[in-house]
């Protein structure tokens, strides 16, 4: 492997690429804001063609993550690389062949949907954007609203506009923050088909972000679990569930959460001096 390369169009400086590389690499990464750690040190792997969750509650960090990934928010120390490119200081190579959806994050609803694929289309570089967007509106069967203002989408529509939006530069990392949050269980079933159809077609990695352990255990190959700022564990949906002695992922997540059950008992397990050490490294407990 370590002779075999990615060839990414539009991004001449980091255009070679070893396919044996991780897609994105993170090492030792935090973010304070004033007195408050909101990230306290984490370090992972994405590969290509992996789908890794990244779960935790409510201000355990996961936000502040995505948005250091994303360039948005410079990180107070680390390192973060994508698709071999150092952020933030070389976002603008890696930013064309990534991308971001969430529903919480509304597009100009005065323009139309067309409008709307063809500005973000031209943002990233895409070539013949018109054609582009078009053929996106086609597959996630938007064609019939290309015309119509994002404001007067219902929220199914809106969430499919956003993931068009995401995957109209073909990006070799999504990510992906709640994707299928306030649909219907039919239309989520959609969209989750659709994502494991886009990863294995395009050999793409995905990094997501949810509340929905059903979805993390039916698309996640990997988890890193997040609370107070560190990733506390990580592994396989399956493997975690077992390790915990429970049920579901759920059930997993409610023990991290709340520092309970299982978890709980690894923690007096380990002790106070290993908690500290394993926390100060950015390392799995």
């Amino acid at each position: 492997m370590d002779g075999l390369f990615l060839s990414l169009p539009f991004a001449d400086d980091c255009a070679m690429i070893p396919l044996s590389d991780p897609v994105l690499h993170v090492d030792g990464l935090t973010k304070s804001f004033g007195p408050v750690a909101a990230v306290g040190g984490i370090s992972f792997d994405a590969r290509r063609g992996e789908t890794v969750g990244l779960l935790g509650g409510n201000g355990a960090g996961k936000t502040t993550t995505l948005s250091m990934l994303l360039g948005l928010v410079r990180p107070t120390s680390g390192t973060i690389r994508i698709l071999g490119a150092q952020m933030p200081r070389e976002r603008h190579l890696a930013l064309p062949h990534m991308n971001f959806e969430s529903p919480y994050v509304d597009l100009p609803k005065r323009l139309t949907v067309r409008q709307n694929l063809e500005v973000y289309g031209r943002l990233y570089g895409v070539r013949q954007v018109r054609k582009r967007a078009e053929e996106i509106a086609e597959e996630l069967e938007l064609s019939d609203l290309l015309n119509r203002p994002a404001g007067m989408l219902s929220a199914g529509q809106k969430t499919r506009v956003g993931l068009a939006k995401a995957l109209i530069n073909r990006p070799q990392l999504l990510l992906l923050d709640e994707p299928t949050a306030s649909l219907d269980p039919d239309t989520a079933d959609w969209v989750r088909h659709y994502f494991e159809d886009y990863r294995k077609q395009h050999n793409a990695t995905i990094l997501l972000a949810s509340h929905n352990m059903s979805e993390v255990e039916r698309l996640c190959d990997n988890v890193l679990m997040m609370r107070q700022g560190l990733i506390v564990d990580r592994g396989a949906p399956g493997a975690l569930i077992e390790k915990y002695g429970r049920a579901s992922m759920e059930e997993v997540f409610l023990d991290v959460a709340r520092g309970t059950g299982r978890w709980g008992e690894l923690q007096e397990e380990r002790g106070p001096e290993v908690q500290e050490q394993i926390a100060g490294e950015g390392l799995p407990l």
